[in-house]
């Protein structure tokens, strides 16, 4: 050949340079698999928060310049392959000693992100569950607990907002704010309403749910017994349609405000607010109070029978009476007596 010496390959030196390109691939491809089983490079837990629109190869960069992936070719060509570059979601994730970037990318996947909890209580005020919601680290507080007007607008409701949340325990993830809390909370009130007010018992003095809302808020705050919701129940079901006032001290306290010091006297029961049943005959203006399921059950539900008043034992429970002498001669036994 003009030119040049032709080189010749021997089928030996092919056979023997195609075994060392096999040999190297084999070997990219088990470092490969090792990078992506690896474990991050963490000392102790951590947590990262992803935003919405952030790519993975964004989030991967800023997690090698953290210096927690060693890697970062060899897990965005994995997720790349795999097809999970394109599906991460937002939120926030926790990162523990151990997890790999496989397991990681599972996670950004699959949304696993950390559910947050916050209980609301039954018989807590809406200023109450307002200070508990705005308390807890992870949400946004913006809401003014005494600007009923913005409350009532927020949820979309022309009733006072006291009593219109659903105490409950309440999962989210990073991101929620006091609003979106709130207006859940509304929504799930509204749902237990709508399922229990159509199977209401015959001639209850209510016009509306929120009459019952009402009247389960002040249940709500007379006892902590299960067992006692629906006796109690009757007996202010009775007393509003024979025309008695409730005359019920957690109304009475309500309508008290901040001048409530924890001791309720005969001159408070004497002080006129909306609140005062008994100054005032019929339901007071709005719930008292966050009321639960049962409550609201009972409210729709009184238990039958002559019981017009009742007295606290001191150990939780009540002592129910249908005439005013037994109610006294019980008054006498549990409070004055033990007084």
């Amino acid at each position: 050949m003009q030119g040049g010496r032709k080189v010749r390959v021997s089928k030996k030196q092919l056979l023997f340079w195609g075994w060392i390109i096999i040999a190297c691939a084999v070997l990219r491809v088990v470092f490969f698999m090792q990078q992506v089983n690896a474990p991050l490079v963490l000392a102790e837990s951590d947590t990262i928060d992803v935003s919405a629109g952030v790519t993975f190869n964004r989030l991967v960069t800023r997690l090698a310049n953290a210096g927690i992936i060693a890697y970062p070719f060899d897990i965005r060509l994995y997720a790349r392959l795999s097809g999970g570059a394109n599906d991460i979601k937002a939120g926030e994730y926790a990162l523990t000693p151990g997890m790999t970037s496989r397991d990681l990318l599972a996670k950004l996947v699959n949304g696993d992100v950390i559910v947050h909890q916050i209980v609301v209580l039954e018989g807590w005020t809406l200023a109450q569950a307002l200070d508990a919601i705005q308390s807890h680290p992870v949400i946004t507080p913006s809401l003014d607990p005494a600007d009923h007007e913005g409350l009532q607008s927020l949820l979309g409701t022309s009733a006072y907002p006291e009593g219109m949340i659903f105490p409950d325990t309440y999962n989210f993830s990073s991101g929620m704010t006091d609003s979106d809390l709130l207006r859940r909370a509304f929504r799930k009130m509204q749902e237990v309403l709508a399922a229990e007010w159509p199977g209401r018992d015959d001639g209850l003095p209510y016009d509306s749910e929120y009459d019952a809302l009402i009247m389960a808020s002040i249940i709500e705050k007379e006892t902590a017994l299960a067992s006692e919701r629906q006796q109690i129940a009757g007996v202010f079901v009775r007393r509003l349609q024979q025309g008695m006032r409730l005359q019920t001290d957690p109304t009475v306290i309500y309508g008290m405000g901040e001048s409530y010091t924890g001791d309720l006297t005969r001159a408070d029961l004497r002080r006129q607010t909306p609140y005062n049943t008994y100054l005032n005959a019929g339901l007071p203006p709005t719930p008292i109070a966050l009321p639960g399921r049962e409550s609201i059950h009972a409210s729709l539900h009184p238990n039958q029978g002559d019981t017009l008043y009742f007295v606290a034992r001191g150990d939780g429970s009540h002592q129910f009476s249908s005439t005013l002498e037994e109610h006294e001669r019980a008054v006498q036994q549990y409070q004055l007596g033990r007084q």
